[in-house]
């Protein structure tokens, strides 16, 4: 269930993907959901693009590290790719 960072207090979170698209961002928040898996999200930068590299925003989607390996799944079942570690 998607949660404000403030619900996790002081423990560190891990990234587990980085959506360039709303609707990669909007089937991830429902799966991680689905499963029970609390998530955080955060809007940042990254940089995109191969030739003429630019900042573009995305939505960060963080998880506790006990469940870690559970949304890294989520994620490779979904279709989508997990940030490299």
């Amino acid at each position: 269930m998607k949660q404000e960072p403030e619900f996790f207090g002081e423990q560190e979170l891990d990234l587990v993907y980085i959506a360039k698209k709303l609707r990669e961002a909007l089937l991830l928040e429902e799966r991680l959901t689905a499963a029970g898996i609390d998530y955080a999200v955060e809007v940042d930068e990254y940089r995109g693009g191969f030739i003429f590299q630019t900042l573009r925003k995305g939505a960060f989607l963080y998880v506790q590290n006990a469940d870690l390996e559970r949304a890294r799944q989520i994620v490779l079942d979904a279709g989508l790719k997990p940030p490299s570690t």
